[in-house]
């Protein structure tokens, strides 16, 4: 008996005895008789079991959402030139209005023809982003995006500077040179003035103002002297706005003068008659004749 008509027999024997077929002893197989493309992989086997799960499908790849800002996280813009790798391009006329999808060839000549210049918007774009801007247009938005670099690159620290009411002269001038050293650095400086136990504390805000006074340089207040403590009284300093430049030098002109009238008026202690005119003297001196 071949070996074939054995498997069969051990196969027929199981079902009959009430056993899956999966339970039954593997027959053997001669090489000659592997055949199928799964004949060369020994060990390959299938199950039609219940309990097997379906293989879990993969997430969808994340798609990264678009940025409102075209210009966010540039620090300046140049136009392109001629240098432009794609072929079709999302194009922008100079005031922000879309010219739809055209070829590079066709962008080219439209900038040549309206002497304006290639700048990238967006890269990410599906096709990229393109605008034609003037050489006015592309300096201000540089300008611009620089500013906002520089208001958001860094938090602004604040010094801290302490001293009591008895400081002597020249150490308080120091400490306000000191002071006045940080906020060119564009740093915030916080003054505590301490007094002794036994001194009041009704006047350290007017004391520390009066002191603030002394500072070498112009200076603003993101606080006010006041008292914060027993025996303690702070403020915070900044450097003056421009508003608050202005407002001070303002303050400092001097009144303007009336203007002075044409006519001769009399001085004092000196009689009307001599304050009188040539041609009224004249004509009194005629009638008198």
């Amino acid at each position: 008996m071949s070996v074939s008509r054995l498997s069969w027999a051990w196969i027929l024997a199981a079902r009959r005895a009430g056993l899956s077929w999966t339970t039954a002893p593997r027959p053997l197989v001669s090489c000659r008789e592997k055949k199928g493309p799964l004949a060369a992989q020994p060990g390959a086997s299938f199950s039609t079991e219940a309990g097997d799960k379906p293989p879990v499908p993969l997430p969808p790849p994340r798609k990264d959402k678009k940025r409102q800002d075209p210009w966010a996280g540039r620090a300046s813009i140049s136009s392109v030139g001629r240098k432009i790798q794609q072929r079709l391009l999302q194009v922008m006329d100079e005031q922000g209005e879309s010219l739809g999808t055209m070829h590079r060839s066709n962008a080219l000549r439209l900038m040549d023809e309206q002497g304006l210049k290639l700048v990238l918007v967006d890269a990410a774009a599906d096709p990229p982003l393109y605008r034609l801007m003037s050489g006015k247009q592309i300096h201000e938005e540089s300008m611009r995006l620089r500013e906002k670099q520089k208001a958001t690159a860094a938090p602004v620290q604040v010094k801290e500077l302490s001293f009591s009411v008895d400081i002597a002269s020249h150490d308080l001038e120091r400490k306000l040179s000191q002071a006045q050293s940080w906020l060119d650095k564009k740093n915030h400086v916080q003054i505590t003035l301490k007094s002794r136990r036994t001194a009041s504390t009704v006047s350290l805000d007017q004391t520390l103002e009066e002191i603030v006074q002394q500072m070498p340089g112009l200076v603003g207040f993101v606080s006010k002297p006041k008292v914060v403590g027993a025996g303690k009284a702070s403020c915070i300093l900044r450097l003056p706005s421009a508003k608050e430049l202005l407002a001070l030098k303002a303050k400092s002109r001097p009144p303007p003068t009336p203007p002075q009238p044409t006519g001769v008026t009399p001085q004092l202690g000196e009689p009307e008659s001599l304050a009188a005119s040539p041609a009224s003297a004249s004509k009194e001196d005629s009638t008198q004749q």
